[in-house]
């Protein structure tokens, strides 16, 4: 099994940025395709970006293409969520999410993950 706890939420004003972190522990990290998802309140939970195993292939969501970066560092076990111009409407439980997967492959839907974290909450202000 993989464990993820995801860190770095909080309050930004529209405009602003945030960076989110997830750690991952339990098993061989660069394994593991790594996505991000978010669930606004009322609302499904939505594919924000993917990074593959070796963090040569990312993927996002139209809704964010252009303002946020994945980044992963495998010596780290960590991926990263870079969110800049940030919007009211990305307010949001940001959660992290792990899958088996090949080397340079991004995986978008929810049921492809298998791990998950418990989220983080992203909060911005207009």
């Amino acid at each position: 099994q993989v464990q993820l706890a995801e860190s770095g939420g909080g309050l930004v004003q529209a405009g602003g940025s945030l960076s989110l972190s997830c750690a991952a522990s339990g098993r061989t990290f660069s394994n593991y395709g790594m996505g991000w998802f978010r669930q606004a309140p009322g609302k499904e939970r939505e594919f924000v970006g993917g990074i593959s195993r070796g963090g040569d292939t990312t993927y996002y969501s139209d809704s964010v293409k252009g303002r946020f970066t994945i980044s992963r560092d495998n010596a780290k076990n960590t991926v990263y969520l870079q969110m800049n111009s940030l919007k009211p409407e990305d307010t949001a439980v940001y959660y992290c999410a792990a899958t088996v997967t090949g080397w340079h492959i991004v995986k978008t839907p929810t049921y492809e993950y298998d791990y998950w974290g418990q989220g983080t909450q992203v909060t911005v202000s207009s």
